[in-house]
């Protein structure tokens, strides 16, 4: 399926009237997983669409209350319940859930098909899971709420969201849902260890040559030979940080480099150092060392003179 047939299908599945924004990795087997927000503040009232049956799930997190939700399987009504803001909601393709859309709607969904969660699973050398619990109860999972929140940002800043954050943030979303709803459990020997020196040094090689960070993670992993979740752990272990944020600071020290030697206007240091705008460059730096590029500089070139 491709990343438009996915919202389209979903924006049907609602009934939107536009194809809702989307973010997608194709880290696990080139499967795709994507996450998508969809609103609606005056929907035609009416049973929702149906997705064609396949093995997949859509796990939803809900970013507005929606009392009496009518929710129905496989054709038949299963239930009416409050679903409050903030909690968790699994939904199995194959089993055709649907329900009626009759007040305001707000929520994130992730799609994560079952060969992605297979792909994550095998990477591990563990036995393969059987079906995600999808009861219709809401989770409190604020594990779900943490990533859907950074993805939230991504989504309405997309020229920001590097392929590497979003490929970190949806490998973390498929392991959590394997093991907090599937009983995935990771083998000890493959979630210890740091890479080889070699590895490392490859790694951020990769990462430097690519300051935009349109790299995705499948690519570097391979480049090393290992899996995508091995690499991404041990890329932790290795330096503290998950690739994405490594590439951040790594950026904010170019463009100090850039900054402390060069007269350029800080919109084309930002566009340099990887950063999507000058905007986006202010952001991140401010948020890294507690101060504003501008400030930075004046100070830098301040203390420069000085020394002279």
């Amino acid at each position: 399926m491709t990343k438009g047939a996915y919202g389209e299908r979903l924006g049907e599945f609602l009934r939107l009237e536009q194809v809702p924004p989307m973010l997608m990795t194709r880290s696990l087997r080139s499967t795709e997983i994507a996450v998508t927000e969809t609103r609606n503040d005056n929907p035609v009232p009416g049973l929702s669409g149906s997705f064609a049956a396949e093995d997949a799930y859509l796990v939803s997190l809900k970013l507005r209350d929606y009392p009496e939700c009518e929710i129905w399987e496989q054709g038949r009504h299963l239930k009416k319940t409050d679903v409050h803001a903030g909690t968790t909601y699994l939904y199995d393709l194959k089993a055709d859930p649907r329900y009626v859309i009759d007040k305001p709607l707000h929520s994130l969904h992730f799609y994560v098909p079952r060969s992605a969660l297979d792909g994550l699973i095998d990477q591990s050398g563990a036995r393969r899971i059987g079906a995600l619990d999808c009861s219709p109860v809401g989770h409190d999972d604020e594990v779900v709420r943490h990533i859907g929140a950074s993805l939230r940002e991504g989504l309405r800043r997309p020229d920001e969201a590097n392929q590497l954050f979003i490929d970190h943030m949806m490998l973390a979303l498929t392991a959590h849902v394997a093991q907090t709803y599937g009983g995935f459990r990771h083998k000890a020997e493959t979630s210890r260890g740091a890479l080889a020196p070699w590895q490392l040094a490859r790694a951020c090689d990769k990462l430097e040559a690519d300051l935009a960070g349109k790299l995705p993670l499948k690519a570097i992993a391979a480049e090393l030979g290992i899996s995508v979740s091995h690499f991404s752990r041990a890329f932790r272990a290795s330096t503290g940080l998950p690739p994405h944020r490594w590439l951040l600071h790594h950026r904010v020290s170019t463009a100090k480099r850039l900054m402390s030697v060069c007269g350029l206007p800080l919109s084309e240091i930002a566009m340099s150092a990887g950063f999507a705008n000058q905007s986006h460059f202010t952001r991140v730096f401010s948020a890294l060392t507690g101060t504003s590029p501008g400030a930075w500089r004046r100070d830098a070139l301040g203390a420069s003179s000085r020394e002279d």
